[in-house]
């Protein structure tokens, strides 16, 4: 049996268009060129801004105040779950020191970068989440210097909570800076601030599109499109349930891609029933986004066996991948592309979005084929080193200087060839290109 769709996308989610990066491209040529004024000018422009660019420490005092008890208890049980998680990813990150030839040593150690700029979106939510995930990991690796910045609402400035969240994650800086203006403000080091060498967090498709355009000059957490999920279910699985965590996460735009994957042609059709009554139960903004992704992204994929729905899974590499199927052990062994996994009917996506742990900035559209979320490995640099005796050099100078000269470089094969001749001047060496 060949896979079979019951129901299947109308449209791609489609990123980066050329109108798009002609437009960013230009915002960030005026605001490199103008500076803090022209950040300023496009914060006015865009988010109605005319306060500081830069919060003020009692602000964030202020905003510590306006948060209500019980919040502040939410946001520190989630800032210290994904702390904690951050803290067991670092420890697996050990240097390593390898003897290549006697007396010729290499080996490898990581480094923070210096300064990272995390961007928390603004818009329709108010991310507090995405403050905790970026600015926590940041501070778990050890950047110098973390820079975070937020879309202000006009004659208000950046929302309490996330403030508060900031301040408590570790941020040494907070702009009041959302969109392009916000990116660029971070990456060319404005208002005072260092450059960051690494800029990180979900935004619109504008900071998306400015990330990219912005990535090797700095780094970035990855080149994000719009958010998608997949749900893998058998027969056992709970429809209610599978449809409510296709809805939850179609909830995000109307272009965020939902799938299901399952074997079992009754509960795929249970669930598509269920789909649009439980679309209508989310707020009116949030149903329209939801109703918008499941008509025009939505696919439901009906398959032979659980070998060929973790096929379908690898191909389509989502952000985020839910299985709610028997014998959890062998999905978690088997499948090889994806951002996030989730096992289980007693956990889902939200879970990792806001509290559990594990990072919720993720790779989107395919790149979990390639590669992984954000993690304290991103802020940090991987780097080599050797030192050698002469005694270790020699064998080591012998093949660079031969190679070098069968490539035709003949500059490093004499930097080879000096060695030799100083550490061994009483020995003469073979060291010409093989004709053979």
């Amino acid at each position: 049996m060949t896979i079979e769709y019951l129901k299947k996308a109308d449209r791609r989610a489609e990123t980066g268009q050329s109108d798009l990066q002609a437009t960013v491209q230009a915002l960030l040529a005026e605001i490199e060129q103008g500076g803090d004024a022209a950040a300023r000018a496009h914060a006015q422009k865009f988010d109605g801004w005319t306060g500081p660019a830069l919060v003020p420490q009692d602000a964030l005092d202020a905003a510590a105040h306006q948060v209500p008890d019980k919040l502040k208890a939410d946001i520190g049980f989630a800032h210290d779950n994904i702390r904690r998680f951050a803290e067991a990813q670092k420890v697996t990150i050990q240097p390593c020191e390898l003897e290549v030839q006697p007396g010729f040593f290499a080996g490898q150690k990581h480094i923070p970068v210096s300064a990272a700029g995390c961007y928390v979106p603004g818009g329709r939510y108010s991310h507090i989440a995405s403050a905790i995930m970026t600015i926590t990991t940041a501070k778990v690796a050890g950047v110098d210097h973390i820079t975070a910045c937020s879309p202000p609402k006009p004659g208000i400035g950046i929302p309490p909570a996330i403030l508060y969240t900031m301040q408590l994650c570790g941020a040494d800086a907070v702009l009041n800076m959302g969109g392009v203006q916000g990116i660029a403000s971070m990456a060319f080091g404005l208002f005072g601030l260092p450059r960051a060498d690494m800029l990180v967090g979900p935004g619109n498709q504008y900071v998306a599109e400015a990330k990219r355009l912005l990535f090797g000059r700095v780094g970035i957490d990855m080149f994000a499109g719009p958010t998608d999920s997949m749900v893998v279910a058998d027969g056992a699985a709970d429809p209610h349930l599978v449809a409510w965590d296709l809805a939850g996460q179609a909830e995000h735009g109307y272009n965020s891609p939902v799938w299901l994957v399952t074997d079992d042609r009754a509960l795929a059709e249970s669930v598509m029933r269920l789909m649009p009554t439980i679309i209508a139960e989310l707020p009116e903004t949030n149903a329209k986004n939801a109703e918008a992704a499941w008509r025009d992204h939505g696919e439901v994929i009906l398959c032979s066996d659980r070998e060929e729905m973790a096929q379908v899974c690898d191909a389509y590499g989502p952000e985020h991948l839910h299985v709610q199927a028997a014998d959890l052990d062998w999905w978690l062994g088997r499948l090889r592309s994806y951002g996030s996994l989730f096992l289980g009917e007693e956990t889902t996506v939200a879970f990792g979005d806001k509290a559990a742990g594990p990072n919720h900035v993720l790779p989107t559209s395919g790149a979990a084929r390639y590669t992984g979320g954000l993690s304290v490995h991103k802020y940090m640099k991987t780097v080599t080193w050797q030192r050698a005796t002469r005694d270790g050099a020699r064998p080591v100078a012998e093949a660079t200087a031969r190679i070098s000269r069968l490539e035709g470089m003949e500059g490093h094969a004499r930097t080879a060839d000096i060695r030799l001749a100083k550490f061994f001047p009483q020995e003469s060496f073979d060291l010409a290109a093989s004709a053979d």
